[in-house]
């Protein structure tokens, strides 16, 4: 609707579910006297900033598709599900677990982020990284409880930054990076129920035997590339694991 404008909206204290998506709002200040607020959307907007005034019940707030550059200032304490898809945020650091102790879906599709570290949210369960220019994994070792990551269409060509404290990850893409070698794919061995891995559009698919070279070091896995794994796959890759151990 063009809205510039929402200082009407601070009588309304009562308020629970706001959507002032597709306006052109630069500030949300009169939103802090809505204290009963538990879900926001203010996508496709002219925002620079995601910080707000706390809000006591706030659980799930988007802000996808504006102009924020940072992660500063989002401190609501019951926040479960961020998304801040489509923004300029260069940078993970700002968001803090002592204050997003709630934190369990982070949406960061689509920015200019390098690098995962700093990310200071430790009880995540998704995490959403997909094309940003991630070209290092740093201070994964946090994240105990995620089960999901997504790092499609980045500048990955190591894999190095998994660890085994990462003991609820499930669900791993790696789509469209820069991963040459079956060497990489073995470091993430650490990783001890990843049961999906996406890793379509990197040079080392392009290897013979791709498939079986990749269970032959990760035999846990029930899925490769959205496909599951045969029973004469998974058979055929254990042949070749025992004989390299052999030799």
């Amino acid at each position: 609707r063009g809205l510039t404008d929402i200082s009407l909206l601070k009588r309304f204290i009562h308020l629970r579910y706001v959507d002032l998506s597709k306006n052109k709002l630069k500030d949300l200040s009169p939103l802090s006297s809505l204290t009963q607020l538990l879900w926001l959307k203010v996508d496709g907007n002219l925002l620079t900033s995601a910080s707000m005034q706390e809000l006591p019940y706030l659980q799930v707030i988007s802000f996808d598709r504006n102009r924020i550059k940072d992660l500063e200032g989002i401190t609501h304490p019951l926040l479960a599900t961020l998304s801040l898809k489509e923004n300029k945020i260069q940078t993970v650091l700002g968001l803090s677990h002592d204050q997003l102790f709630s934190l369990q879906v982070l949406e960061l599709r689509g920015n200019k982020i390098k690098t995962t570290a700093g990310l200071g949210v430790s009880k995540l369960k998704k995490l959403y990284l997909a094309q940003n220019t991630i070209c290092s994994l740093e201070g994964l070792e946090e994240f105990e409880q995620l089960e999901t990551l997504h790092l499609r269409d980045n500048k990955l060509e190591a894999l190095d930054g998994f660890s085994d404290s990462m003991k609820c990850l499930q669900y791993l893409n790696l789509r469209s990076n820069g991963i040459r070698s079956f060497q990489e794919v073995e470091k993430l061995q650490v990783l001890p129920i990843l049961q999906a891995l996406v890793l379509m559009d990197n040079p080392c698919t392009e290897e013979p035997d791709y498939r079986l070279e990749v269970l032959s070091r990760l035999p846990q896995l029930q899925r490769l590339d959205k496909e599951s794994i045969e029973e004469d796959e998974r058979e055929e890759a254990k042949k070749i694991h025992q004989t390299r151990q052999e030799k």
